[in-house]
């Protein structure tokens, strides 16, 4: 039996006013394209590719942006959860910065897709405020600040007493970075599917199961758990981490996160431009507010993969979490309104699996693994359609599913 990809009471589905509903697949259809997965990296491929001269179908086998993307919490960073001078330490400094430079961009990206969407999905410009636990991660931030700098990224270093001026409370150091969001990843997922969907050369299908056959006369052959076939000329598997079957050969593992949803507040005194507050103790505390005052928190990531359904175990982890809050903002009014439990999924290198299947010609991966999913969909998606439409990406070894895999140095 496959997990649950979350347990608890989710916070963005109370969000949404209306939640638009696709048939599912029934007849036998033929497609240049076949994207197996409506959740993020679904959506950002099917909005790019509707542009293009291609017959576009999507299949989910739940209702669209209703897998991890309900679970999401929306923080769009260009920093990765591993910082950019320990990236050069591991592949060199020439495609760390490549990398940084692709999640950059994709922040770029996502800012125009947004503003280009008909409808609101609560996207934001932030800063993000990324902190030193201990007086031990002082110098990496330090070493991180001078690495990020001398690349151009924009970026500013905070002493113990800045923070406490522009935040409220005290760390030994951070770093500031200008360039990043938050997003209601929920609403953003259903409107670009909707906007995919209402181009003449997209179809999408939810709630229909798509197992692979095999290829034969040009075309990746698939059934649906209704019996309906699909032939399609390119595949991209944006599965996410139900790509499981996928993450042994690939290098990657799951393991399981929880987040939670304050009650409203009116105001966030001390909290400088309600920037995104991310540690570097690991697994990592991080926070962000919402359009209606809310607090959005997560961390205390585990290993055991599936996500808790023990109420009593969200509850736990919800208060742990309430409480780190607190820690940074003792003053504020707040509770617990929602709390849940989520399986995440990270690999061992810290880059994404995206691009071409190893041995299958005409199959891609877009799996945005790791605290920067949204970002690496962006990007990804981009890349694919590069792939698919001039037949490469200069960067796309950089986050080959087939690349070598070895640990970082920093771990």
């Amino acid at each position: 039996m496959e997990p649950n990809l979350y347990h608890g009471n989710l916070y963005w589905p109370n969000t949404l006013e209306h939640i638009s509903s696709y048939p599912s697949l029934t007849e036998d259809i033929v497609c240049d394209v076949l994207i197996v997965g409506g959740g993020m990296s679904g959506a950002i491929s099917a909005y790019i590719l509707s542009h293009e001269d291609l017959n576009i179908v999507v299949a989910d086998k739940r209702k669209i942006a209703h897998g991890s993307s309900s679970a999401n919490t929306g923080l769009l960073q260009y920093s990765n959860d591993m910082m950019l001078h320990e990236f050069a330490k591991s592949i060199g400094e020439e495609e760390a910065v490549r990398f940084y430079r692709l999640c950059f961009e994709a922040m770029e990206d996502l800012k125009g897709l947004a503003s280009s969407l008909k409808e609101d999905v609560q996207f934001k410009s932030r800063k993000s405020l990324y902190y030193a636990s201990t007086q031990q991660d002082a110098a990496k931030l330090q070493t991180e600040y001078n690495m990020l700098k001398k690349h151009g990224f924009p970026v500013e270093y905070l002493h113990e007493k800045d923070i406490k001026e522009r935040f409220g409370f005290s760390k030994p150091a951070a770093i500031l970075t200008d360039g990043d969001a938050e997003v209601n990843p929920q609403k953003f997922v259903m409107q670009l599917m909707k906007e995919a969907a209402s181009q003449e050369n997209v179809q999408v299908f939810e709630q229909t199961e798509m197992k692979e056959l095999g290829f034969s006369d040009g075309y990746w052959h698939f059934t649906s758990d209704k019996g309906a076939t699909i032939r399609a000329k390119k595949v991209i598997y944006s599965t996410g981490y139900e790509a499981a079957l996928h993450t042994n050969k690939l290098g990657a593992e799951l393991n399981r996160s929880f987040a939670i949803a304050t009650t409203p507040i009116d105001s966030y005194p001390g909290w400088e431009d309600r920037s995104l507050i991310w540690e570097t103790k690991r697994p990592y505390f991080y926070m962000r507010t919402t359009y209606d005052g809310r607090i959005v928190a997560g961390g205390l990531d585990e290993d055991p993969m599936e996500a808790p359904a023990d109420p009593a175990i969200i509850q736990k982890y919800g208060e742990k979490l309430l409480a780190r809050i607190k820690e940074h903002y003792p003053d504020y009014e707040i509770e617990v309104d929602y709390a849940y439990g989520a399986t995440f999924g990270e690999s061992v290198d810290g880059r994404p699996f995206i691009g071409r299947h190893p041995s299958k010609d005409g199959v891609f991966y877009c799996l945005g693994y790791g605290g920067n999913g949204t970002v690496y969909s962006m990007f990804g998606a981009k890349m694919i359609r590069e792939i698919i439409i001039h037949g490469q990406h200069p960067d796309e070894n950089l986050v080959a599913p087939d690349r070598p895999i070895k640990e970082s140095e920093s771990n």
